[in-house]
């Protein structure tokens, strides 16, 4: 029979005020499912049993170690399977007791009547503690469950079981809106793993038609999800509260489809985008949904389609306690680090996880350009594409990347006689979080310049026919005269490789501390060392730096790499510059060191300068006490 067994386990607390029909619900409940019952009265310390025996109620005091002992039954339950346990719950303090570290994996069944009703039940039930005279008490102290499935007791136990059965089993777990690339991907990645999942792709007469049920229909490991091109019948399916997916394109489109959702949903649903989203409007979202009572999690999601599919790095973000929620799918779903944990954390609030998610595209505009200028010298040198993959490939044992690895593959892929890569037009695109982390830095004020000069590097190749035409009017040196070995300019993409990371994690930092996010950066680097497109020797080698230090430049192993390769980096970047050869990424590693480790900068010029035409002012260094200064320079 198909139970909770076919997904994560549960635990399901029955609740409500004693005589509502908790056991007999509870039983039943946990006959159909399959799995197993308990009666937290069954739990209750001996005392608490005397005292309400003689008419006493008891006190939170007297409840807590029972709610605690009832807390760890679940947990360790929930090791081996899902389960039924009834207990009265009255109050949400004790539900949070009862739920403590086990938030996504709980769900609350209430079972409400009138104090008549209930109070005519307790009268007639015999041997038991629980006298009718404190029925009120409980009555008195009831808070009704936000996240419940509210039963009304004046059912049958038979249709109670069958509307219980409908909200536990028959509908999905959680649904996906939007069936894009990565959207199919984390489908299928979320079916294989175990979840009962809605699909939702708009119709759109003649254009999108039937999108969600051919896609299921093409895999049969979406054989249990449910297909939907009808928004409110997409909704409905979905077990309380909702957990949907947003996996659309970000700007407007994920306020339409927020505005589309919102007189669907109910209070305390959850909405996740998990798209590449500005992490202004993230926080934006965050605290319009919070008015309209909804939960917002802006998570990026790195690894493209076979990251999605297989296991992506996930960085969630928004309420902590709406986290909670969703946990279990985001880290199930997710990538896994050499220690087998889920490259996915709660990175903070508001918009920190699509920030991370920014910078983590920024460094990556980086990591590719840094290639592809190796590329160029190593062609230059006189390598074709095949003795190009051949170098890269050594170099794994050193600087190991999955974007090393993947450039080594396009090297070596050939269409007829030549490489395919030599006929790809030599423009570069860009989706726009490149140019969202320039302007992050820029606002911050932290000099993130090699993300800028990557950046620039795809804007200078747009313009092709105008490089084309000023080719021809200007001389170039004879790159014949390039005199470098393959071992150097390995050392120089070490170099350079190290400054790109040590200016992303410097701009995570800086926002860190500006917006009050308290992020971890050796987590941030752990959930980067698998799933997402950075993911490197260098990132683990990360982790473990950043558990004593924020700035990878104080690390003793670094600042040991820095100075082996520091010679090289020099002479190849002199060698680029002499040859005319583009390298503005590793050129710009260079020169930003070279500036971040000045003690004397020329900026005092500059700020003579600023003072002359401008009256700016300026400090003095024989002057410590912050007075700023002007001058007539005439």
């Amino acid at each position: 029979m198909k139970n909770l067994r076919d997904s994560i386990n549960k635990v399901i607390f029955v609740m409500g005020v004693s005589g509502c029909g908790k056991s007999t619900i509870g039983k039943l409940l946990a006959e159909e499912l399959e799995i197993p019952f308990f009666d937290g009265d069954d739990f209750h310390p001996k005392v608490n049993i005397i005292k309400m025996s003689s008419g006493q109620p008891l006190t939170d005091a007297d409840r807590q170690g029972w709610l605690e002992t009832l807390n760890e039954l679940a947990k360790t339950q929930l090791t081996k399977s899902s389960c039924v346990i009834v207990c009265s719950a009255l109050k949400e303090a004790y539900r949070h007791t009862l739920s403590l570290g086990i938030e996504a994996a709980t769900k609350w069944i209430f079972l409400n009547g009138s104090f008549n009703q209930i109070y005519n039940r307790v009268n007639k039930r015999s041997n038991h503690f629980m006298p009718s005279d404190l029925l009120q008490s409980q009555f008195d102290i009831l808070e009704k469950p936000k996240d419940s499935i509210e039963i009304d007791i004046s059912l049958t136990p038979k249709d109670i079981i069958k509307t219980l059965k409908e909200n536990l089993m028959d509908k999905s777990e959680i649904g996906l809106f939007g069936l894009g690339v990565m959207g199919k991907s984390l489908c299928r990645n979320l079916a294989r793993n175990g979840f009962k999942i809605s699909m939702f792709n708009r119709h759109v007469a003649g254009v999108e038609e039937n999108v969600a049920k051919d896609f299921k229909a093409q895999y049969s490991d979406l054989s249990k999800a449910e297909a939907f091109d009808d928004i409110s019948a997409f909704v409905n399916s979905l077990q309380t509260p909702r957990k949907i997916m947003l996996m659309v394109n970000a700007g407007k489109t994920i306020d339409h489809v927020i505005e589309d959702l919102l007189p669907h949903l109910s209070g305390n649903d959850i909405l996740i985008d998990g798209g590449n989203s500005n992490y202004v409007k993230t926080k934006e979202r965050c605290d319009y949904l919070k008015s309209k009572g909804i939960h917002f999690i802006g998570a990026g999601v790195s690894g493209g389609e076979e990251g999605a599919l297989k296991g992506p790095s996930i960085m969630p973000s928004g309420d902590a306690e709406a986290y909670k929620y969703i946990q279990p799918f985001l880290e199930k779903i997710a990538a896994k680090d050499q220690n087998n944990l889920p490259c996915c954390t709660y990175v903070g609030p508001e918009g920190s996880g699509h920030f991370i998610k920014m910078v983590h595209n920024g460094v990556e505009y980086v990591e590719m350009q840094l290639l592809a200028e190796v590329a160029i010298i190593l062609k230059t040198l006189g390598q074709n594409p095949d003795a190009i993959a051949n170098t890269l490939e050594r170099w794994k044992a050193t600087v190991n990347s999955y974007l090393l690895e993947i450039t080594t593959v396009i090297f070596r892929k050939k269409e007829g006689d030549d490489w395919l890569v030599n006929k790809i037009l030599d423009k570069a695109g860009n989706k726009g979080t490149g140019n969202w982390t320039t302007i992050a830095s820029a606002e911050l004020g932290v000099p993130s310049t090699l993300i800028s000069s990557a950046l620039f590097s795809r804007y200078i190749s747009f313009y092709k026919d105008e490089r084309i035409q000023l080719s021809k009017g200007f001389d170039k040196g004879d790159p014949s005269e390039l005199r470098l070995t393959t071992t150097e300019l390995l050392e120089a993409y070490q170099f350079a490789r190290i400054i790109n990371h040590y200016q992303g994690f410097k701009l995570i930092a800086e926002a860190s501390d500006k917006f009050s996010w308290n992020l971890n950066l050796s987590e941030i680097a752990r959930i980067w060392t698998n799933g997402c497109i950075i993911r490197s020797t260098l990132m683990t080698d990360l982790v473990e730096v950043f558990k004593s230090t924020t700035n990878i430049l104080t690390n003793t192993d670094v600042i040991k790499v820095v100075q082996q390769t520091k010679k090289a980096t020099k002479k190849v970047v002199s060698a680029c510059v002499t040859n005319d050869l583009v390298s503005p990424a590793l050129s710009e590693a260079l020169q930003f060191f070279n500036g971040i480790t000045t003690p004397y900068a020329s900026a005092n010029i500059i700020q003579a300068q600023r003072d002359y035409f401008g009256a700016h002012t300026y400090q003095r260094l024989d002057d410590d006490s912050g007075k700023r200064f002007h001058t007539n320079w005439i």
